[in-house]
């Protein structure tokens, strides 16, 4: 056997054991995830965790140094100091309204780094008086009704999966009511004339695509967050799925539906285009509860593919890369995602999903095909029928070969390891949390003409913001959907635990704020995925500039003019 060939092999082996122990690509398929099951100060299921190879590891402290991990206060300690409920008789006497300490705790916070070291430090500040768990539209109605009558904020609450301060209560002397859409989670009706399905709105991810499933339909859309966000916080926050190239993006998904607000319910119809005036579907996309409350919101389905597959070239650098993406979409070739790492990413990547002996016998294949350490790796996939799929990758394969990638038996078990673990990052944060290395996220979109540019500045700012206190900071990017007009970036960057929670806090607050300057100048989005929520709020001027904010207050304004709709999120009040 040639050495060649052994290494391949060594290779293939070693990628298809890499597999997380706890992986599944259904997560949780059949069912919602009752928040009783979710971590109180962390993310997702409780009996599923992501390890962290040693290798992995060693390589974030060699670049950010020894972390050692903060403390973690008890639940039965942060109960104790959650208040008395200040709702009103008439309210907390409603059979959908609970007052109880735990269920007011596990809705004060979402998924943000405050709200973990709210979590983790005890130091809440605030909590919901109340959370109701409506079961229809006129359940909403009577909430938002009682809600004038008796001077509450009101808080919609989906998957608890926002990470730029969404679901947050604030101090303030009226009292506020969390509205949970958990209970609204069924298929509704099917359309299949039409291929439109309506859905209650708190419907998370795994039970759209289940009971789509059961018919034979598909929705499409992944975020990160998909195991836990719901269809109604997809269409709030103008959410993104992985595989958005293929299935579109949430705008191109929500058809219409009914939304609450305090002026009245809002029907948006399923009309399929339409000249009549501003598009009010469009407008209250993206509005993060601002307005009111989604109960029920149609989506455009489609049937269930064929077949599905996802796939791992290497190319020599970023230039190729960017240049394949670039000419991909361009050309319309029918793929379903495409996801480029740059080669620190691409690093990093390799470290945390294998061994060190994994690591270099990956290392070493690549190497003898003619990478070396400006190699990035591209994770793509298509969706379809296998006529398309056969020609998509065919086309594709051929753009890959004319930009000296390194595909293979290795690279197509990669993209299977991927597609195995893809919703598994996000459980990763509390691994290195137990470690003192602290992880969060940030993401924009560009032009193509400014993707470098625009990734180089980002990064540098994320690198050097702390260093005043002599700390390093680990930053790596990748382009996670992509446009004819261009693409987004987004980094994810490591840094080390403070002396304690607040010090920590401030460390993070250096590092938003260098990320956000540097893409609050016009020609890159403060958001591509996220939403605005409160994090965002004070770069938002550069983005839609004064008129644009005060348009966006008076549609606002509008449908809540008393200001009681999650007041502070998306615009500063």
């Amino acid at each position: 056997m040639s050495t060649r060939n052994s290494l391949f092999r060594k290779a293939a082996n070693a990628a298809a054991t890499s597999h997380d122990e706890h992986a599944n690509p259904d997560l949780a398929a059949t069912n919602n995830t009752p928040i009783e099951q979710t971590r109180w100060n962390g993310w997702g299921n409780i009996n599923i965790n992501k390890k962290v190879s040693p290798h992995g590891a060693k390589l974030i402290k060699s670049h950010i140094g020894k972390s050692t991990k903060l403390p973690s206060v008890s639940l039965k300690d942060v109960l104790k100091t959650v208040p008395k409920s200040r709702l009103p008789a008439a309210i907390t006497d409603l059979d959908i309204v609970s007052t109880d300490r735990e269920v007011r705790l596990r809705h004060a916070r979402g998924q943000s780094f405050p709200d973990w070291i709210a979590m983790h430090s005890g130091d809440f500040e605030t909590f919901p008086d109340g959370v109701a768990h409506p079961q229809s539209t006129a359940d909403v109605e009577q909430l938002l009704k009682l809600a004038r009558e008796h001077d509450l904020i009101v808080i919609p609450f989906g998957g608890g999966t926002s990470v730029v301060g969404h679901i947050n209560p604030q101090k303030g002397a009226r009292p506020v009511l969390t509205v949970a859409m958990s209970k609204m989670d069924r298929l509704i009706d099917l359309d299949f004339d039409s291929q439109i399905a309506t859905f209650g709105a708190g419907t998370q991810g795994p039970a759209v695509e289940a009971q789509l499933g059961e018919h034979g339909y598909r929705l499409g859309h992944y975020p990160q967050s998909w195991e836990l966000s719901t269809l109604g916080g997809w269409i709030a926050a103008r959410s993104s799925g992985q595989q958005s190239l293929g299935y579109g993006r949430i705008e191109q998904m929500f058809a219409g539906g009914t939304l609450v607000t305090p002026q009245g319910v809002l029907e948006i119809a399923d009309i399929p285009a339409s000249s009549a005036g501003p598009d009010l579907r469009e407008m209250m996309m993206g509005t993060e509860g601002r307005v009111g409350i989604f109960t029920e919101v149609k989506m455009r389905v489609q049937p269930q593919p064929e077949q599905e597959v996802f796939k791992v070239a290497f190319l020599p650098n970023w230039a190729a890369g960017k240049a394949v993406l670039k000419q991909a979409v361009q050309s319309n070739i029918r793929l379903s995602m495409l996801r480029l790492s740059n080669a620190v990413e691409t690093d990093a990547h390799l470290h945390l999903g294998t061994s060190p002996s994994q690591f270099l016998a990956i290392s070493t294949y690549l190497k003898a095909r003619g990478l070396n350490s400006d190699k990035v790796m591209l994770t793509y996939g298509v969706s379809g029928d296998k006529a398309q799929n056969k020609l998509a990758l065919m086309q594709f394969n051929k753009l890959l070969k004319q930009h000296g990638s390194v595909t293979g038996k290795i690279t197509n078990i990669m993209g299977s390891v991927w597609a195995h673990g893809r919703f598994k990052f996000p459980y990763l944060r509390g691994t290195l949390w137990e470690r003192g290395i602290m992880v969060d996220t940030f993401e924009t979109a560009t032009n193509w003409g400014r993707i470098d540019e625009q990734m180089a500045q980002m990064q540098e700012a994320v690198r050097t913001a702390l260093a005043s206190e002599g700390e390093e900071v680990m930053a790596f990017t990748h382009i996670s959907h992509v446009y004819k007009q261009g693409a987004s970036l987004y980094t994810t960057y490591f840094f080390r635990a403070a002396k304690d929670h607040a010090a920590t806090l401030k460390r993070w607050q250096k590092i938003k704020h260098a990320a956000s300057m540097s893409l609050a100048h016009g020609k890159a989005t403060i958001s591509h995925q996220h939403g605005v929520g409160r994090d965002h709020a004070p770069y938002l001027a550069a983005e839609k500039g004064e008129l644009g904010l005060q348009v966006t207050h008076d549609i606002l304004k509008s449908l809540d003019p008393e200001q009681r709709m999650n007041p502070g999120v998306l615009l500063e009040d």
